[in-house]
């Protein structure tokens, strides 16, 4: 059912996935292109340091991660701060244009520092776009199906990084780590900004028709409550920190970890695809299951589903193995990810509502800089198995967290 707000201007704005279906869906493959940045790094980047700049501590090549995941958290609290002011179409198009250099900085990269500063890059362009499109979805449809639109949104991303992940893992394989992988970058590049320019419209308009109505009290203040001092808040949060703080380990570790079990190239980027590829395709699922079912019990059972799988990887050494417990992984992570951004948007009046997200999101992914560097630290003085338990054990907690905090 829509809903309609008239402005002194005379015109009306209308709320809904139907009503809106066509923006909406060029949003989703916005997001698909923004999903597919990330990607090009997913198999591949961690064995370019060792094949192309002799780096062998894990410390050192997950700080490309740390440095994605602090500009990445950066820039998601600055899009929150902005989407008022600048507007939801200006924030992605700036994203754009700085995910540009990003593949033609990989593919001509004299030294590791080139590919860490690549990453600032993409991750300054994977919080802007990435912010942009999801409060610009939460915008259209209204609060109807909001768990639908995220698992919409979060699905295109994360299929895309799964579908990526497996092709540069296969371009490697027949022909070399560098530089055929990331041409695909620039075509996503481009494109992306091509879209955005010429065919999104800004949805400010749709935030403030849906807020004439809202009974949701004003937060007193946006950063402290959704970092902690509201419960539900606070306990979605810590949650969405400790998420990509696994995915953070996975990304890095994961593949370096199987190189030294005597997997091949192309066994690894299975392996690693198979997660975000059951993440992306969940959530369209999931997504709309957040618009029914109680979101405290889905982000725990998905934190929960997480942190024993981790733990179970290990005890694992065979392919299959490794990839049942990507799947319970994918699984996990696709029943909490949409459900993260539609409880914000619940729990918050939209006048706030693109802050609140931005700062949920910069908690969120400064999981990847903590991930990476909790993981590279444990690798380097214990071994990549018992970073893996560490962080499956955090896991674990966090679910207990959500069980006892979250009303």
């Amino acid at each position: 059912m829509s809903q309609q707000a008239n402005h002194n201007d005379n015109s009306v704005v209308v709320l809904g996935l139907k009503e809106n279906w066509r923006q909406f869906a060029l949003l989703v493959v916005i997001n698909g292109f923004v999903g597919g940045m990330v990607g090009l790094e997913r198999t591949i980047l961690p064995q370019l340091a060792e094949a192309d700049f002799s780096i062998a501590a894990r410390t050192a090549i997950l700080s490309f991660i740390v440095v994605f995941g602090i500009s990445k958290a950066i820039s998601n609290y600055y899009a929150g701060a902005l989407a008022n002011k600048m507007g939801r179409k200006r924030l992605l198009i700036i994203g754009w244009l700085v995910g540009i250099p990003v593949p033609l900085i990989l593919i001509y990269a004299p030294s590791w520092n080139w590919v860490v500063a690549a990453n600032v890059l993409l991750g300054i362009n994977q919080g802007l776009t990435w912010s942009s499109t999801v409060v610009m979805k939460i915008d259209l449809v209204g609060k109807k199906n909001r768990g639908l639109a995220m698992g919409l949104n979060e699905s295109a991303g994360y299929l895309a990084v799964g579908i990526m992940a497996f092709l540069t893992g296969w371009i490697a394989t027949e022909y070399g780590l560098r530089p055929f992988p990331f041409y695909l970058g620039v075509g996503l590049a481009i494109t992306g900004l091509l879209s955005s320019l010429f065919f999104v419209k800004d949805t400010r308009s749709h935030a403030k028709a849906e807020s004439e109505k809202s009974n949701i009290p004003l937060l007193r203040n946006v950063f402290k409550e959704t970092t902690w001092l509201n419960r539900n808040l606070g306990s979605i949060s810590q949650a969405g920190l400790v998420n990509n703080l696994n995915d953070g380990m996975i990304w890095g570790l994961l593949p370096l970890l199987l190189a030294t079990k005597g997997f091949e190239l192309v066994e690894i980027g299975k392996i690693v695809a198979i997660y975000p590829a059951v993440w992306g395709l969940g959530q369209l699922v999931t997504g709309k299951l957040a618009d029914h079912w109680a979101k405290k019990r889905m982000l725990f059972w998905g934190m929960l589903l997480q942190g024993l799988a981790i733990i179970a990887m290990f005890y694992a050494n065979d392919f299959w193995t490794y990839s049942l417990l990507a799947v319970a992984i994918g699984v996990g992570t696709a029943l909490v990810y949409p459900t993260f951004l539609a409880a914000i948007a619940d729990f918050t009046n939209p006048k706030q509502r693109a802050e609140s997200v931005g700062v949920f999101r910069l908690w969120r992914d400064l999981g990847y800089a903590i991930g990476a560097i909790l993981t590279g630290l444990m690798a380097d003085y214990f071994s990549a198995d018992m970073a893996i338990l560490l962080i499956g054990i955090i896991t674990l907690f966090s679910a207990f967290l959500i069980m006892i905090r979250m009303e």
